[in-house]
């Protein structure tokens, strides 16, 4: 089973909910921290790192010695990663979505592979749990490779909950697709509000059952019920805005550990989430 724990903005709690969720069901878990730019699931769960490897990606190399200057690569090339000026050929290592088209269309076999390096994959364990995070290299850009190599790891037999990025772009997606369930994560604002709504048009595109949990419940307004009663979407969990929460938090400890009432929560969280895989439209899975 692939949870991923997404939402439409940062900030909302999905690191929270993804480390609590995994540490309450004690065994058989592997916790994927795929928000590769600033993962910070390992703070709340001190893995024991024990391997990591460098995520590598395929850039042109252009032998201008073999090269005629026709252009085919450069009019290939959607993201603009390669520019022919006159006799000379020029490349964006970082614009490279590594597709391999400009090889695959020069004539005279003038393009070859070099290495780019865009980060690394650390795995390791938490007791009986295992651990993934991915990690960006400084002034890289292209994080859905890394994401996609993290998703190769996903175990059978397991539950595998995915922390996302944030947002709805390329990362995110990548962070959902083939997933069994996606829990979004959001807060009653207004601002909340505004990005949960594009995060459920983007898990509607990808046809994955989903729900919501309300973090920081009991500020802002009503209008996240309103919209997730008029959508049809399960209110799976609400965690309330609680100084005692944030206090955790701040700590960088467990809310499950600390508040211990809260395990249950999160295993009833949990029960939902399961019952909407095998039925998604289950009307005792959460409320609306």
């Amino acid at each position: 089973m692939i949870i991923s724990i997404a939402s439409g903005k940062g900030g909302t709690g999905k690191t929270t909910v993804a480390t609590n969720l995994a540490f309450s069901l004690g065994k058989n878990v592997q916790l994927m921290d795929c928000d590769v730019e600033e993962p910070n699931s390992h703070l709340f769960l001190n893995p024991e790192i024990k391997d990591k490897q460098a995520v590598i990606a395929p850039v042109p190399l252009i032998d201008e010695d073999k090269c005629t200057w026709c252009k085919k690569c450069m009019e290939i090339c959607r993201f603009g990663a390669i520019a022919v000026v006159g006799k000379k050929v020029i490349t964006f290592p970082d614009l490279c979505h590594s597709c391999g088209g400009c090889m695959a269309v020069c004539p005279e076999h003038a393009v070859s592979e070099g290495d780019r390096e865009l980060g690394d994959i650390e795995t390791g364990s938490i007791k009986e749990n295992l651990f993934v995070q991915g990690r960006l290299n400084v002034g890289q850009v292209m994080s859905p490779p890394i994401i996609k190599k993290i998703l190769t790891l996903a175990r059978d037999g397991m539950v595998n909950i995915i922390d996302a990025p944030p947002g709805t772009s390329c990362p995110v997606i990548a962070a959902m697709k083939g997933a069994d369930f996606v829990l979004l994560v959001t807060e009653p604002t207004p601002f909340g509000l505004h990005d949960l709504a594009l995060a459920v048009e983007t898990v509607k595109i990808l046809k994955i059952p989903h729900g919501i949990v309300i973090n920081r419940a009991g500020m802002g307004n009503d209008g996240v019920k309103e919209y997730a009663k008029k959508e049809g979407i399960p209110i799976l969990m609400e965690i309330p805005f609680d100084k005692k929460i944030a206090q955790v938090y701040s700590r960088g400890e467990l809310i499950v550990e600390k508040m211990p009432e809260y395990k249950d929560k999160f295993l009833d969280l949990f029960d939902h989430i399961n019952r909407l895989i095998k039925d998604p439209g289950d009307k005792g899975a959460g409320f609306k």
